[in-house]
C-alpha cells in the first residue's frame, strides 16, 4: 500500500476521533431519514404501523448495530471504547464522593510516604558519587585491635602507595582547621589537607583555575589552596579573577589556584571550604606511630576489592615485620568508597522504606476492601452487562480503567504530600549532619522517584482493577440476577475480607512493635550512666591561631587568662578546659608501655585527654582514688596523669595503680608519667559506646591551639553562651570560638541520639498511622458482615436471642480476626526487629514489655473498633430486619 495514503487513512481516522460527535449525528440523522422511508413505504402496503417500523428496522439491518459498524469504521474502536470507559469511571467516582475520598487519601497517604523515604534512597544508595567511574573508587585504612577501620600514618601511607599494584594512583586526606580574618573578627572554618593526586584520583577537575601540581604537597612547595564553590560564591562573591588572590588562613598566606565544581561534595571531608596541600611539617606527620590520614585509591581495571584487601593486608604484614615497634598489630581495610560514605546510614534508610512500604500495604489492603464493598452494589450492573454479550476483556478494562483513575488521583495528592515530607524531614536534620550526608542537599522528584511512583501506580492500578474481579467471577454472573446471590458472595466477601483485615492486623503488629523498640532503644540510649552531670554545663571550642600563640608559653597564658575572665563572670561556679568533649568519640588515642612489666611489643591503646586541673570537679565527676593534679602543673614539672577505672581493671586488676609508672613504646624517659588519681568512667564515646580506658594529662604539659571550654553555671546554661564568646573575643579578637552549645543539646543532638531519635519518629508516626488504617479496616469487615448478617440477627432476636448474645456474636468474630492478626504480627515483629538489632540499643529484638504492650494496645483499639457495628447489631427491630429482607 501507497505510504502517503496510509498515512491519510491515519490522519482520516484520527480526525474522525476529535470530530466523531458531528460525524455521529449526521449518520444518526441519514439513518432516521432512511427508517422514515422504508416506514411510508410500509404502510403503503397496508402494514400496520408497528408492523411497518418493526420491518423498515429489520431491511437496515438493525439501527444500533448499523450506528455501532459506521463508529468502527470511521473511529479507532480501542481508543473509543478507552475514552468510553474513562467516563464511565468519573461518573462511578463522582457517584460516591464519599468512597474516592476516603481512598484517595489512604491511597495518598501510603504513596507519599513511601516516595519520600525512597528519595532519599536514592540520593544516598542509587545515584552514583559524582566522580569518575565510581566503582573504582575504594577507602583505604589500616586496621587495629580497637578500630576496624584505622587512619594511616604517613610513612604508612608512602610505603602502602609505593608497594602496592591494585591502585593506579592512591592518595590521602585529613580533616584540619584555619582561622579566617573577617569583618566581625577571627571565625574558624573548616579544611582539608589532601596528597597532590587527591582530586585526579576522584577524577574531578576544577571549573576555575587549576588542580594541584605533582609534587605540591612536597614540604618545599608554595602554600596553595583550592575553594569549593559555595565558599567561592559566599565568600569571594563568585569573583572570576579569584585565581592568583593570597588569602591568609591562621596568619600564613596561602594562593588561590582552582575553584571545584558546584556538584562535587565529599561526605568524609567534615564540610571543608578550603582545600590545601599536605604539607609534611608537623612531629605526628612525620612519625609511623601517629595516625591521622584516611587513603582513597582507583582500582586498576579487573582488580577487585577482594584482590586489594588480600594485596594491601600482605603489604601491612610486610611493613608489621619491617617495622615491629610502631606497626605491631597493623592490617589494612580496603571497601569501596561508596560503602564508606553511606554504608553506617544504609540500614536506616532501608528501615524506614520498609517501614513506607508495610504503610502503604495497609493502605492498598484497605482501599480493595472498600472497592470489594462497592463491588456488592453493581453486582446487578455487572450481571447485566455479562449478559448482553460484554467480554471478560471489556470488563476487566473497565476494572482497570476506573483503579487507575484512583490511583492516578491517589499519586497526585501522594506526589504533593512527598515534597511536603520531604522538606520537612530535611529541615529536621541539623546543619551539622549535612557535613557528613552532602548527597541529602539537592533532594528532590528526580526520574528515579517518578519510576518507583509509577511501579507504585501500576501494581495498585492492576490490584484495584483484579479486586472486584474476584467478587464477581463471569462464570457466576447469571446468579446476580437472582435474589439467593447476595447471601452466598456476602459470605465469600466477609471470609476474604477478614483474610485482608488480618494481614492489615499484621503488619500494623510489626510497625507498632518496631516503633516501641526504636523508642525504647532511644530512652536507654538517653539514659546511660555518664558518669557525671550534664545539667547547667555550657560548651564551646576555642581556636587559639598558631601565627599568634606559636609557644606553649603563649598559649599556657592564654588558657590560663580565659579561665580567670570566665570564672568571674555572674553565674559561673567552674571552669574546665578539655582537649576533647566528653560524649564525642572514642579516639585521639596514645600508646602506653608498663614500667617493669615484661614487654613484647604490644599497643596498649588508651584514650587521650589533656584537661585542667578543675575539669573532673567542673564534671562533678566522682574521684574513687587518690587525687587530681593542680593548676601549677605544668611543663616544668614532673609529669603526672589521672586514669579511669576503665583502665585501673584492665591493666591494675588486683593492684593498687597509685604511684605506678607508665611511658610510650619505647620508655623514653621523657615520655614516663606518675599515676597520682583514679575516676569514675566518664563517657568519653559517642552515647551507647563501650567505655575505652582513658587517660588524663594536665593540659599545660601537652599544649594544643585547639580545645574545648566548658562551664557550669547556677542560671541557665544557653543563656551564658552570649558572654563566653564576648569575653573570649576581648582577651583576643584573632582567637576564634565555634560549636557553642549547652551540653544537654549537645548530647540531644549527637549523631547517635539523632539517628535513634529519628527511626523511633519517622516509624512510630507510621505506626500510628497503620494503627488508624487498620482500626478503620476491621471496623469496616465488622459494618459489611452486620449489614450481611441483619436477617440473622432479626431471626436471632425474634427467637429470643438477648442483646448481650448478639454483641457476644459480633464481638467474638472481631476478638477472632483480631487474635490471628496479633499473633502472626508478634512473630513477625521479632523476626523484622531481628533484621534491624544494629539499631537497636539495650532492647532486645523480643523485648516481652514491648510485645505485650503492643498487643494490649492494638487488642483494645480493635474492641473499641468493633463495638460501634456491634451496638449497632444489637439495636436490630426484628420486624424491621424481616420485613426488609
Amino acid at each position: 500500500m501507497n505510504p502517503w495514503r496510509l498515512l491519510r487513512a491515519c490522519l482520516q481516522r484520527f480526525s474522525a476521533v476529535f470530530k466523531g460527535s458531528q460525524s455521529q449525528q449526521s449518520f444518526a440523522d441519514e439513518i432516521e431519514s432512511h427508517l422514515q422511508l422504508h416506514i411510508e413505504d410500509n404502510l403503503r402496503l397496508g402494514m400496520t404501523p408497528e408492523q411497518a417500523r418493526r420491518e423498515a428496522i429489520l431491511k437496515l439491518g438493525g439501527v444500533e448495530m448499523t450506528k455501532q459498524s459506521y463508529r468502527e469504521r470511521n473511529t479507532l474502536p480501542l481508543l473509543d471504547d478507552l475514552l468510553q470507559d474513562l467516563r464511565f469511571a468519573l461518573r462511578q467516582l463522582r457517584r460516591s464522593p464519599a468512597f474516592t475520598i476516603t481512598a484517595a487519601l489512604m491511597l495518598s497517604l501510603g504513596i507519599g510516604a513511601s516516595v519520600a523515604i525512597f528519595a532519599f534512597v536514592d540520593a544516598a544508595l542509587l545515584k552514583p558519587l559524582p566522580y569518575r567511574d565510581p566503582t573504582r573508587l575504594a577507602g583505604v585504612n589500616e586496621a587495629v585491635k580497637l578500630f576496624g577501620r584505622a587512619p594511616l600514618s604517613y610513612p604508612d601511607y608512602l610505603d602502602w602507595k609505593r608497594l602496592n599494584n591494585v591502585f593506579s594512583s592512591m592518595d590521602v586526606f585529613t580533616g584540619t582547621g584555619f582561622m579566617l580574618n573577617t569583618s566581625s573578627g577571627a571565625e574558624p572554618v573548616e579544611a582539608a589537607r589532601v596528597s597532590d593526586g587527591f582530586f585526579r584520583t576522584l577524577g574531578t577537575t576544577p571549573v576555575l583555575g587549576r588542580d594541584f601540581y605533582q609534587g605540591e604537597d612536597l614540604p618545599s612547595a608554595q602554600s596553595t589552596m583550592i575553594l569549593n564553590y559555595a565558599t567561592w560564591k559566599l565568600r569571594f562573591a563568585g569573583r572570576m579573577d579569584i585565581v592568583g588572590q593570597v588569602v591568609q588562613l591562621s596568619g600564613e598566606p596561602y594562593t588561590i589556584v582552582g575553584v571545584l565544581p558546584e556538584d562535587f561534595h565529599f561526605a568524609l571531608d567534615g564540610g571543608a571550604e578550603f582545600w590545601v596541600p599536605f604539607h609534611a611539617k608537623g612531629e605526628c606527620d612525620l612519625r609511623r606511630s601517629c595516625h591521622s590520614l584516611h587513603g582513597i585509591g582507583r582500582l586498576k581495571d579487573g582488580v577487585t576489592i577482594q584482590a586489594a584487601q588480600s594485596e594491601m593486608q600482605s603489604i601491612a604484614s610486610q611493613l608489621e615485620r619491617q617495622y615491629p615497634g610502631d606497626n605491631r598489630g597493623q592490617g589494612a581495610t580496603i571497601e569501596l568508597l561508596s560503602e564508606l560514605i553511606v554504608g553506617d546510614i544504609r540500614p536506616i534508610l532501608l528501615t524506614f522504606l520498609a517501614a513506607a512500604g508495610l504503610l502503604l500495604a495497609i493502605a492498598c489492603v484497605n482501599v480493595a476492601s472498600l472497592l470489594l464493598v462497592g463491588s456488592e452494589s453493581r453486582s446487578r450492573e455487572i450481571a447485566v452487562r455479562g449478559a448482553l454479550g460484554a467480554s471478560r476483556v471489556r470488563i476487566v478494562r473497565q476494572f482497570l480503567t476506573e483503579g487507575l483513575m484512583l490511583v492516578t488521583l491517589g499519586c497526585v495528592l501522594g506526589l504533593g504530600l512527598a515534597g511536603l515530607g520531604m522538606r520537612l524531614l530535611v529541615s529536621l536534620i541539623p546543619k551539622h549532619f549535612f557535613e557528613g550526608m552532602p548527597f541529602f542537599l539537592d533532594l528532590g522528584l528526580g526520574w528515579h522517584a517518578i519510576v518507583f511512583t509509577g511501579v507504585i501506580a501500576g501494581m495498585a492500578g492492576v490490584l484495584f482493577a483484579v479486586t472486584p474481579l474476584l467478587r464477581l467471577p463471569l462464570t457466576a454472573l447469571r446468579f446476580g440476577l437472582a435474589e439467593g446471590y447476595r447471601g452466598s458472595t456476602g459470605t465469600v466477601w466477609r471470609r476474604f475480607g477478614s483474610s485482608l483485615v488480618v494481614l492489615e492486623l499484621m503488619i500494623a503488629v510489626v510497625l507498632l512493635v518496631g516503633a516501641g523498640l526504636l523508642g525504647k532503644s532511644l530512652y536507654q540510649l538517653l539514659h546511660v550512666n555518664l558518669s557525671f552531670n550534664p545539667d547547667h554545663l555550657a560548651i564551646l571550642t576555642v581556636e587559639a591561631p598558631p601565627s599568634l600563640y606559636p609557644k606553649d608559653e603563649n598559649l599556657i597564658a592564654l588558657q590560663r587568662q580565659i579561665i580567670s575572665r570566665i570564672s568571674a563572670l555572674p553565674g559561673v561556679e567552674s571552669v574546665g578546659l578539655t582537649s576533647v568533649a566528653p560524649v564525642s568519640f572514642n579516639g585521639n588515642t596514645d600508646w602506653i608501655r608498663f614500667v617493669g612489666r615484661p614487654f613484647n611489643g604490644e599497643h596498649n591503646e588508651v584514650n587521650l585527654r589533656d584537661v585542667s586541673a578543675d575539669y573532673i570537679k567542673m564534671l562533678q565527676a566522682k574521684l574513687l582514688r587518690g587525687r587530681l593534679f593542680s593548676d601549677s602543673v605544668d611543663g616544668a614539672k614532673p609529669k603526672v596523669v589521672v586514669i579511669n577505672q576503665k583502665l585501673a581493671e584492665m591493666y591494675y586488676s588486683g593492684q593498687n595503680p597509685i604511684g605506678q609508672r607508665f611511658g610510650n613504646g619505647s620508655l623514653d624517659p621523657n615520655s614516663i608519667k606518675e599515676i597520682i588519681g583514679v575516676v569514675d568512667d566518664i563517657n568519653e564515646g559517642s552515647l551507647g559506646s563501650p567505655i575505652w580506658p582513658a587517660v588524663y594529662y594536665p593540659i599545660y604539659q601537652d599544649e594544643d591551639n585547639s580545645f574545648t571550654l566548658m562551664v557550669r553555671t547556677s542560671q541557665s546554661e544557653a543563656s551564658i553562651l552570649p558572654a563566653l564568646v564576648s569575653t573570649i573575643h576581648s582577651i583576643d579578637r584573632g582567637v576564634g570560638t565555634r560549636g557553642e552549645s549547652t551540653m544537654s543539646t549537645y548530647i540531644h543532638d549527637s549523631p547517635a541520639a539523632y539517628i535513634h531519635r529519628s527511626c523511633a519518629w519517622l516509624v512510630g508516626g507510621f505506626a500510628a498511622l497503620a494503627l488508624v488504617l487498620s482500626m478503620a479496616g476491621l471496623y469496616g469487615v465488622i459494618a459489611y458482615s452486620v449489614s450481611q448478617r441483619t436477617r440473622e440477627i432479626g431471626v436471632r432476636m425474634a427467637l429470643g436471642a438477648q442483646r448481650s448474645s448478639v454483641y457476644q456474636l459480633i464481638l467474638r468474630e472481631a476478638a477472632r480476626l483480631t487474635l490471628v492478626g496479633i499473633v502472626l504480627g508478634l512473630i513477625g515483629a521479632v523476626g523484622a526487629a531481628t533484621l534491624m538489632r544494629t539499631l537497636l540499643f539495650g532492647t532486645a529484638a523480643w523485648d516481652v514489655g514491648t510485645l505485650a504492650s503492643v498487643a494490649v494496645v492494638l487488642g483494645g483499639c480493635a474492641l473499641l473498633a468493633s463495638y460501634i457495628p456491634a451496638r449497632r447489631a444489637a439495636s436490630v427491630n426484628p420486624v424491621e430486619a424481616l420485613r426488609a429482607e
